[in-house]
């Protein structure tokens, strides 16, 4: 969705040093959108301007008004995802050793995979082994800092009984984050059972083993639901 607030030097550098209007920002979106699109169907080194403008329905000539290049909007995207992820780490809730922090936990494990899916293009070719040492493998492990940094905080705000917060943040987001992409690439089954597994495993590194607590309907826990459904009960 396109953002309110004013677009300013996080397009190319044609647009670089200057606000764009609203009519600039949707045409923006378009062309992020689009190449989004692209570079998830044809791959980020095989993929075209050609192939991006066309997927936008927009002219070279607006496409260059924007981006000086495809690995230009990349980094436009790119940014789209810290925006997103750092805005996914401030919303955490509280963690505590109990059924509401693990809830807590779960729903956001969730947001992270939706968010991981969404940019599945972006978090793709930084993950991908040819380009780890290039720019934009550095700009992803930059990224994902950011973001174990924040977890960080917030662990350590938490009750959890860890002696380094930030090595706990580190050790989960790499669970996560590579659990994801392995589904994203098909790897493993995408859904709740993968959500449920990497939340359980989470809230016992954090609070012990034995800290998980027994879900009952009345929390609304969807994992209890399915179970009941599935016992027939």
């Amino acid at each position: 969705m396109p953002r309110a607030r004013p677009v300013a030097s996080r397009a190319g550098a044609p647009a670089e040093g200057r606000e764009l209007r609203a009519r600039g920002q949707r045409t923006v979106r378009k062309l992020l959108d689009a190449g989004n699109a692209v570079f998830g169907s044809r791959g980020f080194h095989a993929a075209r301007v050609d192939d991006i403008v066309k997927a936008a329905k927009l002219s070279h000539g607006t496409f260059y008004l924007y981006f000086s290049s495809k690995e230009d909007l990349f980094r436009a995207l790119a940014l789209d995802v810290s925006e997103e992820m750092a805005a996914l780490a401030g919303v955490l809730g509280e963690l505590s050793p109990d059924e509401h922090g693990y809830r807590v936990l779960r729903e956001w494990l969730e947001q992270f995979a939706a968010l991981h899916r969404r940019y599945r293009t972006v978090i793709r070719a930084w993950t991908e082994a040819e380009i780890e040492s290039s720019e934009f493998g550095r700009l992803g492990a930059n990224l994902l800092g950011g973001f174990v940094a924040a977890l960080g905080e917030r662990i350590a705000a938490s009750k959890a009984a860890v002696d380094d917060p930030q090595l706990a943040a580190l050790a989960i987001v790499a669970m996560v984050e590579r659990c994801n992409y392995y589904a994203m690439t098909g790897q493993v089954p995408d859904g709740d059972a993968l959500h449920d597994m990497l939340a359980d495993i989470a809230f016992a590194s954090l609070f012990g083993a034995g800290a998980r607590p027994k879900m009952t309907l009345a929390s609304g826990s969807r994992r209890t639901t399915r179970r009941t459904t599935r016992g027939g009960s």
